[in-house]
């Protein structure tokens, strides 16, 4: 008798719970954000958001801010505390920016008093390796806007992700993804997830276009850190995913209404199909039997995307 192929369902399609819906990279009037933090969550909330992450710019010059967001919480709403990190120079010289949610408020903040790189700063590998030390969740940020190359992206051995879609360097200069790095990064078997976010300052148009859905047993931070960590999520930019799986040489995906579901690889070959309103599409990915790692990314009928995390085949 035969026997039956191997299944393997993306982590946030088999975790209990329900999906939570969040931004993970907010800024507020504590750095060089324009609105107050308890209007950054109001607004975040009143838009249908479950939850967000605060993470201003932890600089001297900012004062170091870890903003208790506590306050703003009630029955339907949470928030994460975290902050953007800086220290270091990266290969083009120009400081480090590295994403972290969950942070205690006692995160000892390191030597830097401005945007600037100085000598005598920890390395942005160092303090990223800190926070996760400390029990957050880090993500490579905006690797297109930093023009950050490979070996920098590498050197953050501790990364729990890298952010492939910032809304704020969308409407900002055009750079908004990380796929490139990410995808190189898959390839050496890192074994790393994707976060879309709006890097919101909201100064300009730059809210409310990227975010995470986050898989939890409830809306609750510790819960939905802990999500984040297993990689318990998907992405997206107003499309939704509702199951992701490989059996064997298909991948099986439901979704919202979408045009196009697409599965990439390691390589140059995909497997994609186009529709009409399409909820549930089956992609032959045999021409990808040799890539380690599959990926799903669905588009709608008004470009609005949804992507998953990586399924390794082991």
């Amino acid at each position: 008798m035969q026997a039956k192929p191997a299944s393997h369902i993306q982590s946030a399609f088999s975790a209990p719970g329900q999906f939570y819906r969040g931004n993970i990279h907010t800024h507020s009037t504590r750095s060089d954000g324009v609105l107050e933090p308890e209007e950054v969550c109001r607004r975040y909330k009143a838009q249908g958001y479950d939850f967000i992450a605060l993470t201003d710019h932890f600089v001297g010059l900012c004062n170091y801010p870890i903003v208790d967001t506590r306050p703003y919480r009630d029955d339907s709403f949470t928030t994460i505390v975290g902050a953007e990190l800086h220290s270091g120079a990266m290969h083009n010289g120009e400081l480090w920016h590295i994403l972290a949610v969950g942070l205690p408020f006692d995160f000892e903040p390191s030597n830097s008093p401005d945007h600037h790189p100085r000598d005598d700063q920890e390395t942005g590998p160092e303090i990223a390796q800190r926070a996760v030390d400390a029990g957050a969740f880090v993500t490579i940020a905006h690797p297109q806007w930093s023009m950050m190359n490979l070996d920098d992206a590498r050197s953050i051995e501790c990364a729990h992700a890298v952010e492939i879609y910032n809304h704020g360097c969308a409407v900002a200069c055009d750079r908004p993804d990380g796929f490139h790095t990410l995808d190189l990064l898959l390839n050496e078997g890192r074994k790393l997830n994707l976060i879309a976010t709006d890097d919101a300052h909201f100064y300009e148009p730059d809210h409310f276009g990227g975010w995470v859905m986050v898989k939890a047993e409830q809306n609750d931070p510790d819960l939905l850190l802990d999500a984040l960590k297993a990689g318990n999520f998907y992405s997206s930019t107003g499309a939704d995913l509702r199951h992701v799986e490989l059996i064997g040489d298909k991948v099986i995906v439901k979704s919202s209404a979408v045009v196009t579901a697409i599965v990439q690889g390691s390589g140059c070959s995909t497997a994609t199909v186009h529709g009409e309103s399409m909820t549930h599409a089956e992609l032959d990915v045999s021409r990808l039997k040799n890539s380690p790692w599959l990926r799903v990314t669905v588009i709608d009928a008004a470009g609005k995307r949804a992507w998953s995390n990586p399924i390794w085949r082991e």
